[in-house]
């Protein structure tokens, strides 16, 4: 059975990508209806994809044998241009949906500003935060594996011996 993981870098953007989401919602005076909710599914769906690519790319790193520090950088670096590319393209997509009028116009506004504001803040994280993360969290983690290896070895307990009847040796 294939598990699906997301790495702990990857987790903390969702949840600032939905609250900079809510926030532009609200800023504009809309409410919190299901085309917006729609639209937050899609936004944290990119916002994971791009995390993902980071991290990921990171992890391939560390295992060419660059340092943490390193591979977060060069991960960060080699996925500039595609996630600043993707989120462009999906932000200036949503452009006409952000200044639609007529019939069923908020429902497109919802959609359009959610993205938009969330989009941006997404790119962002992405770009500076994710790499940051995965340096704090896998750094903590070297450091943790390290002194758990490093603890002394307590040998384990024995039973008092037993003599070939079954019964406790007299005196112990």
């Amino acid at each position: 059975m294939n598990l699906i993981f997301i790495r702990p870098p990857c987790s903390t953007a969702l949840g600032t990508v939905v609250v900079c989401a809510l926030l532009g919602v609200w800023l504009r005076g809309l409410e919190n209806d299901v085309y917006f909710q729609i639209g937050l599914v899609t936004l944290v769906g990119l916002a994971a994809k791009n995390a993902i690519l980071i991290v990921e790319f990171a992890v391939l790193r560390r295992r060419e044998g660059l340092s943490i520090r390193e591979a977060a950088i060069d991960a960060a670096r080699l996925r500039l241009r595609p996630i600043i590319m993707t989120s462009l393209a999906f932000i200036f997509g949503m452009v006409p949906m952000f200044i639609a009028g007529g019939a069923g116009a908020n429902s497109r506004h919802s959609v359009a500003t959610g993205i938009i504001g969330g989009m941006i803040i997404a790119s962002s994280i992405a770009l500076f935060f994710i790499p940051m993360f995965f340096y704090l969290i896998e750094s903590a983690g070297e450091r943790f594996a390290s002194a758990k290896n490093a603890s002394p070895k307590t040998p384990p307990a024995t039973a008092p011996e037993r003599p070939p009847g079954g019964l406790p040796a007299a005196g112990g």
